[in-house]
């Protein structure tokens, strides 16, 4: 198994929770489902399939009926979230969320309702409007092979857990890439101290953008120096990141946060680019019995905005850690065609961080 970033020394700011992922926000809870078969020509419905589906519920299963206030921001449009025009409107996320590749988004979109339905669980009206994200996996997955079914949504609904995170080519981020090295899921967080309080805050990312060439670790180029094994050659694909903290925001305030997950994309290189779909949605668990009830008075408990600084900075120092691990934790991976996405050199890297001082 391949080592983070702070297993091999790299000096990140900011103090991580217990398992330094989204999970330590108590309550939230990722499956992840991975679909990896077959090798050689592409041939559509057959494979090589290198693809896969992940569910993160923001309450866990048993309060999965339990709305959370949210926020949502695209930085670039050329990508899909669905579901975030109620959030904008309402300020609530009241689904779980799906990410999975680009051609099966609406595969994972309609089983989150399957799901809702078969286990009773409401939305507080008759009807839902999931949240299903995706990125491109094509240069290494059968796309247009459809292989992410229903079932597989389920199965990865039904077995999220809390705790540690599985990362790197695993659920959705199963055949992405990142600075043209082989990426996928990432995650990290924070702990803060805020008005006399302790909170968390989480990011995940499922992490398929960025040129080589721009490819930055705590301020060295390192993209400038590893140029072999590019498999795109240029910038394509896109982002998701989920924000999540047990910090009482309300939902305007939780889209300032989803607003400040370009700042750590920036910090490692990315520029946001035309084919880019940046695309990102943070939510709270603040405030359960508030949002569990549907109708009458509701009495909730806020930050001031002038209390964000610490989560603002959480947000970026965890979503650029949570890149970065998205990268160090894949594997070389061969797909369809026999296209390769090499794995980012640990070696290398740290010999780097050590010759430009980082370490």
């Amino acid at each position: 198994m391949r080592k983070r970033g702070r297993e091999l020394g790299l000096p990140f700011a900011g103090t991580p929770g217990p398992h330094n992922a989204i999970t330590d926000v108590a309550g939230v809870e990722v499956g992840q489902v991975t679909l990896i078969s077959g090798e050689g020509p592409l041939k559509p419905g057959a494979g090589p399939v290198r693809t896969g589906v992940t569910a993160i519920l923001p309450r866990g299963r048993s309060k999965a009926h339990v709305p959370c206030a949210a926020g949502f921001y695209s930085l670039n449009g050329n990508g899909e979230m669905t579901g975030t025009v109620w959030i904008e409107e309402a300020g609530e996320l009241q689904t779980p969320i799906t990410i999975t590749n680009t051609h099966s988004c609406g595969v994972t979109r309609d089983a989150t309702i399957r799901w809702l339905v078969a286990r009773g669980v409401g939305t507080g009206q008759d009807w839902g409007l999931p949240v299903a994200a995706e990125t491109y996996d094509g240069d290494l997955n059968d796309i247009n092979g459809f292989h992410v079914t229903a079932e597989h949504t389920l199965a990865a609904l039904d077995g999220a857990r809390a705790g540690p995170v599985a990362m790197g080519s695993v659920g959705g981020g199963t055949g992405m890439l990142t600075y043209d090295f082989k990426a996928g899921n990432g995650s990290s967080s924070r702990m803060v101290e805020i008005a006399g309080g302790r909170h968390t805050l989480g990011v995940f990312v499922q992490s398929n953008f960025g040129r080589r060439e721009d490819f930055t670790v705590l301020g060295v180029p390192v993209g400038r120096h590893i140029l072999d094994g590019k498999l795109r050659g240029r910038e394509q694909g896109s982002v998701i990141a989920i924000v999540a903290t047990d910090a009482p925001l309300m939902a305007h305030q939780l889209k300032r946060l989803a607003r400040r997950v370009p700042l750590g994309l920036a910090r490692t290189g990315t520029v946001g680019n035309n084919s880019s779909g940046d695309i990102f949605l943070a939510f709270s668990t603040a405030n359960e019995q508030a949002f569990a009830q549907r109708s009458g008075r509701l009495h909730m408990e806020a930050l001031s905005n002038a209390d964000l600084d610490l989560l603002f900075m959480a947000t970026v120092e965890a979503t650029e850690e949570a890149v970065i691990d998205s990268m160090l934790c894949a594997e070389t991976m061969v797909g369809r065609d026999g296209n390769t996405a090499v794995a980012l050199p640990s070696e290398e890297l740290l010999a780097l961080m050590r010759r430009y001082g980082r370490m």
